[in-house]
């Protein structure tokens, strides 16, 4: 009972971390996961356009999207979280991104 009284005020913390995790990775109204921005640039890395920063930046947006962490020291999940996002990313291009 001495422990009640001081995991009480932590109720409400606990709340809204679970309602953050809850919506956490939902866009309010677009229905997309990949931007105008990110699907042109997507699509001219496919296409072996010249490499820029800002197409390296866009695409490691669309990667952290779909849950690639690369700014952690030690991951021992690493080649198979990177691929997990890939894969996800591509799957975001095939549906999200207008073909040309």
């Amino acid at each position: 009972m001495k422990n009640a009284n001081k995991t009480w005020p932590m109720l409400p913390a606990l709340v809204l971390l679970l309602a953050a995790c809850a919506t956490g990775g939902m866009q309010a109204g677009t229905g997309t996961h990949l931007s105008a921005v990110e699907c042109r640039d997507l699509s001219e890395i496919r296409n072996k356009a010249p490499v820029t920063h800002e197409r390296n930046m866009s695409e490691l947006a669309a990667l952290e999207q779909a849950g690639y962490h690369p700014g952690w020291f030690f991951d021992p999940y690493y080649p198979a979280d990177l691929e997990a996002a890939q894969r996800q990313v591509d799957i975001w291009y095939e549906t999200e991104c207008p073909q040309t």
